[in-house]
């Protein structure tokens, strides 16, 4: 009989399921870290949702620990990298909440469409203003989908059902996978001009926060209708807020904010906005299912068996060989992803020297997690990467080749149109990114970088240094390579922070550099 330790609230059908299997379910609600600390000692399994920091020092008390479970999508509250370091499985419920998240999307475009909030108020305070909350319909008009991962696709669906033009931007799905579902891709500023209605349904990383600010929503279609139920900070409140006012944006509902709990609000003074709090995943099959589902993944973690949801790979699944390849090989893929700004149609993973002869499944697998990664609203895992892959058209081939010149062991990723090589250097087994498209470099991955390909002549560092010291931001470290095959440079560079778009903007539109690219972890 295993202790599954239960700090937050699950669904009853969850803990039934655990106690049918035999488990001490062991409910302890509200408590300290300090509490939690002791709580966790001999427990073989923790569920949490999103309230519980699992932390390294928990982590470390949990000697015993043999799984984790979030009930639920997100896993910010779970040091998830530290359990991998400590062999302790963590699972979530990545399906539980997209239902009940597509449907709140649909009420709140409904519910913005026809004013239903505003007339509902004007009507229970004694006004009967039939002419004041005329709304629009939905059919005929153009919905653009930011962001088409599953929930995005079902908002697409629902939205189809209503007689809506469909287009998306996501440069993580391919324009065949796109065609099939009935949707145009488009970029995003594309998008913004010819939608009616936009719904967002992105992950909040440093690519996408801030993503649709005061200049996206100038250029944005007069009058368009914006939805915001997937993370805060995507879009800028205070831009919409004005947006709102002087009329470019004929409306705004929102579930989700950059800072949470949100109780003030520019945006909450303004008559054609419709806001909840954070209610995506609050239905009570939503939850219902979270429950279930995060048991039943515990009970299969500790019986031994397979787990369809878990988003780490225990340290004795992966044999010595291939195991310090594992981190470098997420790296290399979202490296990977921001140059070829979204996924290829066809990836093609190289493995060199003494990994040829190991079972290298794993390192492909965290290449495509790390390809998805950015790219998706639920985490990515060892699991569902394959099936990301399959949903969005991405063709992957494994090749293995024994010898190598250069390097003991090489990791190299390749599309139609980029190539990029990694290996694990000196005594410490450090990552290095060796080679970028032709261009030979030496630079450890880091979370902010940036690729860069100029013509091979005097100055050109010099261009990318000014810039990026007016802005602010400096340069860790930095890899110059020439082409193998032409008159060209390439310059790798680590910052330390997000490069701002202006800066991007300058330096992309500065004479001498051909092709640049922002390479972030976050």
């Amino acid at each position: 009989m295993a202790r599954v330790l239960i700090p937050e609230k699950l669904a009853d059908r969850g803990l039934e399921l655990l106690s049918a299997a035999g488990h001490e379910v062991d409910v302890r609600l509200e408590m300290s870290p300090d509490e939690l600390l002791t709580a966790v000692a001999g427990a073989n399994a923790l569920i949490v949702r999103s309230a519980t920091q699992v932390t390294d020092e928990v982590l470390a008390a949990g000697t015993e620990l043999v799984v984790v479970g979030r009930a639920g999508i997100g896993l910010d509250n779970v040091d998830v990298e530290a359990a991998t370091r400590r062999g302790v499985m963590v699972v979530n419920a990545p399906q539980s909440n997209i239902l009940s998240a597509a449907e709140h999307a649909m009420a709140l475009l409904l519910s913005q469409a026809r004013n239903i909030p505003q007339a509902h108020a004007a009507l229970v305070a004694g006004k009967w203003e039939r002419s004041k909350w005329e709304g629009v319909e939905l059919h005929g008009k153009t919905l653009g989908v930011v962001g088409l991962g599953r929930i995005g696709a079902l908002v697409a669906q629902r939205a189809l059902a209503f007689g809506m033009r469909l287009c998306a931007y996501d440069p993580y799905v391919l324009p065949e996978r796109a065609r099939q579902m009935g949707v145009e891709l488009l970029s995003l500023e594309e998008l913004m001009a010819e939608s009616d209605f936009v719904s967002i349904h992105l992950p909040k990383t440093s690519e996408t926060a801030g993503l649709i600010g005061a200049e996206v929503l100038a250029k944005a279609k007069p009058g368009i209708h914006i939805v915001n139920a997937a993370r805060g900070g995507i879009l800028d409140e205070q831009a919409l807020a004005e947006a709102l006012r002087s009329g470019q944006v004929g409306g705004a509902a929102l579930d989700v904010f950059s800072t949470e709990p949100c109780t003030q609000s520019p945006l909450f003074e303004l008559a054609n906005v419709v806001v909840t709090p954070h209610l995506g995943a609050s239905t009570h099959e939503a939850q219902d299912k979270a429950g279930v589902t995060i048991a039943e993944q515990v009970n299969l973690a500790l019986a031994g068996d397979f787990v369809p949801f878990a988003v780490n790979v225990a340290a004795t699944e992966v044999s010595e060989t291939v195991r310090p390849f594992l981190s470098l090989a997420e790296q290399l893929g979202r490296f990977f992803a921001c140059l070829n700004d979204g996924i290829p149609e066809r990836l093609e993973v190289e493995y060199l020297g003494g990994l040829a002869s190991a079972n290298t499944a794993i390192l492909t697998l965290a290449a495509l997690k790390g390809i998805f990664a950015a790219g998706t609203e639920e985490p990515v895992s060892y699991v569902n990467a394959p099936q990301l892959a399959e949903e969005r058209g991405l063709e992957v081939r494994e090749v293995s080749t024994a010898t190598t010149r250069d390097y003991v062991n090489l990791v190299t990723l390749r599309s139609p149109s980029h190539s990029l090589a990694g290996t694990l250097s000196g005594p410490r087994s450090e990552p290095r990114v060796v080679v970028v498209d032709d261009h030979v470099v030496e630079v450890p991955p880091a979370e902010n970088m940036l690729v860069v390909r100029n013509d091979d002549r005097p100055g050109m560092i010099g261009v990318v240094g000014t810039a990026l010291g007016e802005a602010g931001v400096s340069i860790s470290s930095m890899a110059v390579g020439p082409s193998r095959t032409g008159n060209t440079a390439l310059m790798v560079l680590s910052t330390d922070r997000f490069v701002p778009d202006d800066t991007f903007a300058l330096l992309q539109a500065s004479e001498g550099i051909l092709d640049i690219h922002r390479i972030t972890s976050g």
